[in-house]
């Protein structure tokens, strides 16, 4: 698409006087311009201004895993809307069909995949199915949801009442009842001085079960390494006790893998580097790499079966519906873009880069004193930025935006915690695309590297 100067200042000026974006303080658009990006191939995007960036936080939100311009995504969307767009899906369609097949196929022991179009759609699926076998199969109890502190699951009343990021939940109350928050297990901020963190952080959970009453909660919800609240990967032994702990309660285990899924951690699934076996699965972003709308709620035939239990009873199935878990564009792009990971090894190449961009980011730590931890695994990492080093005071907030905009006016786009937890919104956050290169990772580290410097000295 071929756009002039003048018709692209007309973009702007329309973008300014109507649209509302997303997590951003407008006052300032009445001074400044609205970053309009007009262009991505590859990892790069181009803004109105002409401006090129790398972008290390794949769409702003942990999203594009297949980097831009896939032709062959777009063409794979285009051909399925002209032979068939869109069905509600009480029936099928040959891409919902198809991609189901292939996704499961990287899931052993679930059978069942539930459309939708977002991650907090995905998630509520979850909760409506956790308290619908509560009403019909424990006489109302096992309701409970617990979550995590530190993770987030989405932005609906529903699933924000599940939020473990004070900010992002505030003000947006009362939330429904039955939602009970379990301690985060972020070791550098430890709350327990023991040796074995992760099975104290998980013994935590326990802790919290039996307060509430085993009787009274029906699922877990976690994510398996938290994203906005910090990119925390859980210690060793976390995971393990937490399996051991959903099993002898028989509480169901969700893993809202939303950031995680795809690829973004090395393998399918954040929560395959741990050997779990989850009776939930949610997933969103990367599932078509943003080429189109599609989440999926990933299930046993377990839980299935509890909803085809009685045909008889008019109540007993999940009467539910997502209106656009019916478009083929989702499943379509869906197809393509497992294809692109598999057939380009970008699993393997995550695993290589992440080691990379892990290392890289140590040697900053060494140079910078003001990154207090590294942590992340594959193309997934944080770095949280502290005052001192040994007291672990946070960096001011503003700090930390402002070496998000150093990076970017170095041409880099990162990300940072944001509206997250109350002074605690001061970690460095990259997720650059599964196809980045050597280059890539060691143009994104060198632009933090000067953000830094200008900031801090």
């Amino acid at each position: 698409m071929n756009i002039t100067t003048n018709e692209l200042r007309h973009v702007i000026e329309a973008d300014r006087a109507h649209i509302w974006h997303h997590l951003m303080q407008h006052k300032a658009l009445e001074t400044t311009d609205p970053r309009v990006i007009i262009e991505g191939k590859g990892m790069r995007v181009w803004d109105a201004a002409g401006n090129q960036f790398i972008d290390a936080v794949s769409g702003g939100v942990w999203t594009v895993n297949v980097g831009y311009g896939r032709e062959t995504i777009a063409n794979a969307v285009r051909d399925q809307l002209i032979k068939m767009n869109y069905f509600a899906a009480a029936a099928g369609s040959i891409p919902g069909s198809l991609f189901a097949e292939r996704l499961l196929d990287k899931m052993p022991g679930l059978s069942r995949v539930y459309y939708a179009n977002s991650g907090s759609e995905a998630n509520e699926k979850v909760f409506k199915m956790v308290r619908q076998i509560s009403a019909r199969h424990h006489k109302g109890k096992k309701s409970k949801i617990l979550f995590r502190e530190r993770d987030y699951h989405g932005t609906t009343i529903g699933v924000l009442a599940a939020c473990g990021q004070a900010e992002r939940a505030a003000m947006y109350g009362p939330y429904p009842d039955g939602f009970v928050q379990v301690p985060h297990c972020l070791e550098y901020r430890k709350q327990w001085d023991v040796e074995n963190y992760g099975e104290r952080a998980a013994d935590a959970i326990e802790e919290v079960i039996l307060r509430e009453g085993p009787d009274t909660v029906g699922l877990l919800c976690l994510e398996p390494i938290t994203a906005g609240g910090g990119v925390i990967v859980p210690p060793k032994g976390y995971w393990e006790r937490v399996q051991e702990i959903c099993r002898k309660y028989d509480i169901l285990l969700h893993i809202d893998e939303v950031v995680c899924g795809v690829g973004r951690t090395g393998v399918w699934f954040g929560y395959q580097n741990y050997g779990i076996e989850p009776d939930f699965v949610t997933m969103a972003k990367g599932v078509a790499s943003g080429y189109a709308a599609i989440s999926c709620t990933v299930t046993t035939e377990r839980v299935f079966e509890m909803f085809k239990d009685d045909p008889s009873d008019p109540m007993s199935y999940f009467r539910d519906i997502s209106t656009f878990g019916g478009c083929t564009s989702g499943p379509a792009a869906a197809l393509e873009n497992m294809r692109i990971i598999e057939e380009e090894d970008l699993l393997g190449n995550t695993l290589a880069m992440g080691e990379r961009l892990n290392g890289n980011l140590h040697a900053l730590m060494e140079k910078h004193k003001v990154i207090g931890d590294v942590r992340g695994k594959g193309l997934f990492q944080g770095a949280e930025l502290v005052a001192d080093r040994v007291t672990k005071e946070p960096v001011a907030e503003k700090l930390a935006q402002q070496v998000v905009a150093e990076a970017s006016k170095r041409g880099v786009i990162i990300g940072v915690t944001n509206r997250s937890n109350p002074g605690f919104n001061n970690t460095l956050c990259l997720s650059p695309a599964l196809i980045a290169t050597s280059d890539d990772i060691d143009s994104i580290t060198d632009a933090i590297d000067g953000a830094l410097t200008a900031v801090f000295g």
